[in-house]
């Protein structure tokens, strides 16, 4: 069988500062078919928006019986999803301080949305190493903030 290919990306101009633009896009491709999903919004985080891509990415999937790849350039979320959310999840969703996960509510979707999958696997891959569909992630982010009116 094969698999449902994802390169998904976010970012965010002017991070952490008023009025900044940040964005997300994913790159799905099964069986020969490509699809290009990406969207951009206002006074956002990079985290956010890199929570987004693979949310939207995943959303987007019609089946849970297909394995799934996805590829992010994100520590973020792939350290999140294969590491911390097991840790957050054994004690109620808190952190080990104590406190909740920042963006806890894009991480629970994050969860339920990978559990769905009898089959997925969030591996980490070099931003801007010129590995072509993450780097058409990235190009679908710049141009989701490039759109944001």
């Amino acid at each position: 069988m094969s698999e449902i290919i994802i390169y998904a990306d976010g970012g965010c101009r002017n991070n952490g500062k008023e009025n900044n633009i940040g964005g997300w896009g994913a790159v799905l491709q099964y069986n020969g078919h490509v699809k290009e999903l990406y969207a951009g919004e206002r006074n956002t985080t990079n985290n956010i928006q890199e929570l987004k891509g693979a949310i939207n990415a995943l959303e987007a999937l019609k089946t849970t019986n297909i394995p799934v790849r996805l590829h992010m350039d994100s520590a973020y979320v792939v350290n999140g999803i294969n590491q911390w959310v097991k840790g957050w999840k054994k004690k109620g969703w808190k952190k080990g301080d104590g406190k909740n996960p920042e963006n806890l509510e894009l991480w629970k979707r994050l969860d339920k949305l990978v559990s769905k999958q009898e089959d997925i696997q969030v591996l980490k891959v070099k931003g801007h190493a010129g590995v072509d569909l993450n780097e058409r992630a990235d190009e679908l982010a710049n141009l989701a903030m490039d759109e944001v009116k």
